[in-house]
C-alpha cells in the first residue's frame, strides 16, 4: 500500500524519475532496480517514477515495464509512491500500459503528452481522459513540449482537472507565467519537471519535484523544499544556488547518460544504455565529475 497522500501532494514532494538498470549484456536488472530504488528512498525520495523517459521507456518492452513496476513496488512500495510512466503517442497502447501498471501494483500513473503526431488540444483532452478512465489510479499528466512538440494549453489543463483521477501535472514547459496561471486556475498539484526551475516553480505554487538530479542530491532537494515550505526562503535559495553546478552538469547531455555515469561513479546499479542512446565519453565523464564535486556531491 502506498504511503498516505493528501490532495495537495498526491505523489509526495521529492520524486526521482528513476533510471532502469541493465546488466552488462543489456538485459533488465531487476535486482539492481530494487537496490537502486531502496537507495533513492533511503536518501530522501518519497516517490519514484519508473518507466519514464529517464527509465528508457522507448526501448523497454511492455513485459519489462510491468516487471519493473512489480519489483520496485516490492522493494519500496510501503515507503514511497511508485508512479508508472504509461504515456505513448498511441492512446490504445497507453491504456494497455496503464492497466498493466495497475495490475503490477503501481500507486499512480504518469502520462506524457503524445509525441510526434502533434494532436490538437481536443485530441490531448480525449487522450488523457481515456487513459485516466482505464484504471482507478490517480494520474499525473506530463507537459513537455520540447519533446512532444505540443504544449498543453491552460484551458485544456482546466478541463482535464475536472476529471476525478487527473490530480497533478509535471511541468517541463519552462514558462513561469503560464505555470502561474495554470496553478491558480486548475487546482492541480503542480510538480517541477525541470530541475533548474525547482525553486522558481515552488514560488508560483508547485508542491514538489519530479527530478533527474534526485539520483545524486535527494537530501539537498528535501532540505530545499522543507526550507521553502517552512518559510525559510533564504535557506532554500542558498541550497538552490549550491546545486546549480549539479543541475547544469546532469543536463549537459541526455539525462539518462549522465545519471548512469553518476551511478557508476558511486558504485550504484545502472549499467549501460540501450541504442539509440550511447554512453558518455571519457571527456564528458570527467566534466560531469567536476560539476558534481562543485555542487557538493561525494564521489
Amino acid at each position: 500500500m502506498a504511503p498516505t497522500s493528501t490532495s495537495r501532494t498526491p505523489f509526495g514532494r521529492v520524486i526521482t524519475a528513476m533510471v532502469t538498470p541493465f546488466t552488462a549484456d543489456g538485459s533488465l536488472d531487476l535486482d539492481g532496480a530494487q537496490r537502486l530504488a531502496t537507495h533513492l528512498v533511503d536518501s530522501g525520495n518519497d516517490g519514484l517514477v519508473v518507466n519514464g523517459t529517464t527509465g528508457e521507456s522507448p526501448t523497454t518492452t511492455d513485459a519489462e515495464k510491468a516487471d519493473l513496476v512489480r519489483a520496485v513496488v516490492e522493494a519500496v512500495g510501503d515507503r514511497a509512491h511508485v508512479v508508472a510512466g504509461v504515456g505513448t503517442n498511441d492512446t490504445r497502447h497507453s491504456v494497455h500500459l496503464a492497466r498493466e501498471a495497475a495490475s503490477a501494483g503501481a500507486h499512480g500513473l504518469l502520462v506524457v503528452t503524445p509525441y510526434y503526431n502533434k494532436p490538437p488540444q481536443e485530441g490531448l483532452y480525449q487522450h488523457f481522459t481515456t487513459v485516466a478512465d482505464a484504471t482507478e489510479l490517480p494520474v499525473m499528466i506530463y507537459d513537455i513540449p520540447g519533446r512532444s512538440g505540443v504544449p498543453i494549453n491552460t484551458g485544456t489543463m482546466m478541463r482535464l482537472a475536472e476529471h476525478p483521477r487527473i490530480v497533478a501535472n509535471k511541468d517541463a514547459k519552462g514558462d513561469l507565467g503560464r505555470a502561474s496561471w495554470a496553478v491558480a486556475t486548475t487546482g492541480l498539484a503542480w510538480y517541477s519537471g525541470d530541475d533548474m526551475l525547482n525553486l522558481p516553480l515552488l514560488s508560483v505554487g508547485a508542491v514538489g519535484f519530479v527530478s533527474v538530479v534526485g539520483h545524486v542530491v535527494a537530501p539537498e532537494l528535501r532540505s530545499l523544499i522543507d526550507s521553502f515550505v517552512s518559510g525559510d526562503v533564504v535557506k532554500a535559495t542558498e541550497i538552490h544556488q549550491k546545486l546549480l553546478p549539479v543541475f547544469t552538469g546532469m543536463h549537459r547531455t541526455q539525462g539518462v547518460l549522465t545519471v548512469k555515469a553518476a551511478m557508476a561513479a558511486q558504485g550504484l546499479p545502472g549499467g549501460p544504455v540501450r541504442l539509440p542512446l550511447v554512453g558518455v565519453t571519457e571527456e564528458e565523464t570527467e566534466q560531469l565529475r567536476r560539476d558534481l564535486v562543485a555542487g557538493g556531491v561525494q564521489l
